[in-house]
């Protein structure tokens, strides 16, 4: 039997707008052409903790900006294919494979770390270029800039590289707010970061401006989100995108260390520091990485189904970000198509992990594979997904799930 989409009334319905269909012309368009991600905005501490990595395991894990796949193989899995239908994504990743092959730690560090290196034109031409493939390869011909400019910083390239460029503009235009954001990210205690936030930072942040601006579709997608998870956001939320967008970052900025939040710091700096950064940019985690875990990490630019059926592997963890959300509203039988080859390539008892902008995404349950619901053949740790949550140093998206395929 074929896997369906069913309405609730059983039969398939198209019900989108002028307004939708242009809004996702507009991310298509963006995402075709762009980088999308200059960072991953999923946190790996709490990935790690889902997963339980073991020596033998296999993953297969949305690449994004390859951050998380590099933190994954400091625990020394067996492999990690690392696979994104975007091939810019994946040319950012094998700039970073190659980096840690062919640099020292701190020119290594001056790239992705301080997202500058002023000899950066000399390390790529050198140490760099050859180890690309030919997309990735004149992907990077043409953008050195992005790293060897000492105007600005790569972390501020890229369509969410946009975004946090333009913040970096609205403190600029708000002298005031800037200095009460720096005292917050300077805060030493959760208490006295609270008193900043509630007393200082709040009342001058989320004014008209902020609200307009976190409303538009366009800034949405600059930031890889599509109108679908829009509309979930909208559905479930009575503030819209930008109540909940705010609520999601009082949690952070509340109730979260700001010391530890890497994420969040390089959206305002520009650059990580040697305390505030990913696993993978820590000194002694690159010599881990160069010493052969790198080579555990092979790239695909693909999307998961097409992958999956050109593998004989069979994967024990599925690491799948929030892709299907965008999928279950414009390909809903791709997405059927991509649970059965999950399904079918799954090892025994293998776990995996995505997010939704919704808490419980429809898609669970009306998606049918083989002619038994998707929820039927997955069993989920819903207590475990709600306590990592808690812990979720991004916090932008209301539905984290943890599941496993039965043995």
């Amino acid at each position: 039997m074929h896997g369906e989409i069913l309405c609730r009334d059983g039969t398939l319905q198209n019900t989108s707008t002028l307004s939708d269909r242009l809004d996702e012309r507009l991310f298509r368009t963006l995402y075709a052409t762009s980088l999308v991600y200059n960072t991953c905005w999923e946190d790996p501490a709490v990935d790690r903790q889902a997963v339980n990595l073991r020596p033998d395991d296999v993953l297969l894990v949305i690449t994004s900006a390859g951050c998380n796949a590099l933190d994954y193989a400091l625990l020394a899995p067996k492999r990690i294919h690392a696979v994104d239908a975007n091939p810019r994504q994946t040319a950012l990743l094998e700039l970073k494979l190659a980096a840690v092959r062919g640099l020292e730690f701190d020119d290594f560090f001056s790239v992705f770390g301080d997202g500058f290196h002023p000899e950066f034109r000399d390390l790529y031409g050198r140490r760099l270029r050859g180890q690309l493939s030919d997309f990735a390869r004149d992907y990077w011909d043409r953008r050195l800039d992005w790293f060897a400019s000492k105007r600005g910083s790569f972390y501020f390239h890229g369509l969410s590289g946009l975004v946090a460029c333009a913040f970096k503009g609205y403190l600029a235009l708000r002298p005031r707010l800037a200095a009460h954001v720096r005292a917050l990210f300077g805060a030493s205690s959760l208490e006295e970061q609270r008193t900043i936030y509630d007393e200082r930072v709040a009342p001058e942040m989320w004014g008209p401006t902020m609200r307009w601006a976190l409303s538009r579709q366009f800034t949405l997608s600059l930031l890889g989100v599509p109108h679908p998870q829009r509309r979930e956001i909208e559905a479930q939320h009575a503030g819209g995108v930008a109540g909940y967008v705010r609520e999601s970052l009082e949690y952070v900025l509340r109730q979260l260390p700001i010391w530890s939040n890497y994420f969040w710091r390089l959206y305002l700096h520009g650059r990580y520091t040697h305390s505030c950064c990913p696993e993978y940019l820590r000194e002694e985690n690159f010599a881990l990485l160069k010493g052969g875990l790198v080579d555990r990490i092979v790239p695909h630019t693909s999307t998961v189904t097409d992958f999956l059926r050109g593998s004989d592997e069979q994967i024990s963890k599925f690491v799948l970000l929030d892709h299907m959300d965008w999928m279950a509203s414009h390909y809903p039988q791709a997405l059927v198509e991509e649970w059965r080859e999950i399904l079918a390539h799954a090892a025994p008892r293998a776990r995996v992990i995505f997010r939704s902008a919704h808490a419980r995404p429809h898609y669970l349950e009306t998606i049918c594979v083989d002619g038994v619901r998707l929820t039927e053949h997955l069993s989920f740790h819903e207590n475990l997904a709600r306590e990592l949550t808690r812990q979720d140093r991004v916090h932008t998206y209301a539905g984290f799930h943890i599941c496993d395929v039965p043995a």
